[in-house]
């Protein structure tokens, strides 16, 4: 079995993102629910998601801390995340209605998180050294299929109670650990380095390169999962207008995200031609660009809104795979595991005041909430405007047609 795996081993490491990852919008795919049965606000549903986030942000920092990242093995640390979040997940369906033992669990689940997410890139890079541009585009995008699932769950067990939907997700997110515990930790990276500091992680910011793709990257994370929040909300609306049934929502709400899986991909075979960099500046502007425009557009019918909802939904996360990549390819190659659990860390601290402000004034504001996202794109692509498209030692494409067919980001060596 385990020979089996390894010959295929990036889908099965995206395969088990998609399980594990699963956890992380549960709650959302079944809010309407949540909101109808115990009686949750906007606000409310806001609080849960912002309580995983801020997990997330709490157990990459410790990742980075203790060295853990880099100290044992990437496929142990995964599978033993996949088991606690499924139990913390699982536990949330008795403990919904009892605050703060709800907002306890969500965190315990985004502390599991933060050996999900940025370990499954460490396991990425570690057995695909190559095109890791294209590599962590499936990685990130079965990440954004994980997010849209719990909306699937919900809609295809609409006649049951929403409890299902969690346990569901709690399913896959053990099925995840199991299949990496089988697969393994992969043969290009160096072995274990021993103890690590807090400043290990924090190396690469000495370099001006580095600290430009972490400005781009932190820009990309405060727009992203504000707007993965909203989109319920802002789903909900155009189905209102639609005069359809309230069963669309969560099916609308699915392929919405989902359809960032298709921009994560289509990037990624990009990245391969025109260089990770490429990519990375134009997604950020586009969703931008559509984040500026959807308030003022929000009298056209509501079907032209939802496919302005769908190209978002594509263009808002096709940049974050290859900021990893970047990123990646700057690090210290002994410490890329720290090195992205740090900047996943700072990244996701700026999603808590995003979705908090956003969530709070959606029933003040609606749709013209979402301008509260822009100043993410816009300093984002502030950060990197000074970043050249092929400077030395990177490892991207270069220009030589000869040379991009090699591929487009590649770890550094040692």
């Amino acid at each position: 079995m385990t020979r089996l795996l390894q010959r295929h081993p990036l889908v099965v490491i995206v395969l088990a993102q998609l399980c594990g990852t699963s956890l992380w919008f549960s709650v959302n795919g079944v809010g309407l629910s949540l909101s109808r049965n115990l009686g949750l606000s906007e606000a409310d549903l806001g609080r849960l998601t912002l309580t995983v986030q801020a997990g997330f942000i709490a157990g990459t920092l410790f990742i980075a801390t203790t060295g853990l990242a880099d100290r044992f093995r990437a496929s142990r640390i995964f599978a033993v995340s996949c088991l606690a979040g499924a139990l913390a997940n699982a536990i949330f369906v008795l403990a919904a209605a009892h605050p703060p033992l709800d907002l306890l669990l969500r965190f315990a689940t985004g502390l599991c998180l933060a050996g999900i997410y940025p370990l499954g890139m460490k396991l990425v890079i570690g057995w695909t050294p190559r095109h890791t541009g294209a590599a962590l585009a499936w990685l990130v995008g079965m990440l954004t299929l994980g997010t849209a699932l719990p909306h699937l769950l919900r809609g295809t067990t609409l006649g049951l109670p929403w409890e299902w939907s969690l346990l569901g997700a709690s399913v896959l997110a053990l099925v995840g650990g199991l299949i990496i515990v089988v697969l393994g930790d992969g043969p290009h990276l160096p072995p274990s380095s021993g103890k690590a500091r807090l400043l290990d992680g924090l190396a690469a910011l000495r370099e001006p390169r580095f600290r430009a793709v972490a400005g781009g990257y932190f820009g990309h994370c405060w727009e992203l999962y504000a707007f993965w929040t909203l989109t319920p909300f802002l789903v909900a609306r155009e189905v209102a207008r639609l005069d359809a049934p309230e069963a669309w929502i969560p099916w609308l709400s699915f392929f919405v995200i989902a359809l960032g899986l298709a921009g994560c991909v289509g990037g990624g075979g990009l990245s391969r031609r025109l260089g990770s960099l490429w990519v990375a500046r134009r997604a950020l502007t586009a969703s931008g660009l559509i984040c500026l425009a959807y308030p003022l557009a929000t009298w056209l019918p509501p079907a032209v809104l939802l496919g302005l909802l769908a190209l978002w939904g594509m263009t808002v996360i096709a940049d974050s795979p290859q900021f990893s990549a970047l990123a990646a390819a700057s690090a210290p190659r002994e410490r890329v595991g720290s090195t992205l659990a740090v900047m996943n860390a700072v990244g996701f601290a700026l999603t808590i005041p995003a979705i908090s402000l956003t969530t709070a004034l959606w029933s003040l504001q609606a749709t013209w909430v979402v301008w509260w996202l822009l100043p993410g794109p816009l300093l984002g692509l502030w950060a990197m405007r000074g970043v050249s498209t092929a400077p030395p030692d990177t490892h991207e494409a270069p220009p030589s047609p000869r040379l991009r067919k090699t591929g487009a980001i590649r770890p550094p060596s040692s």
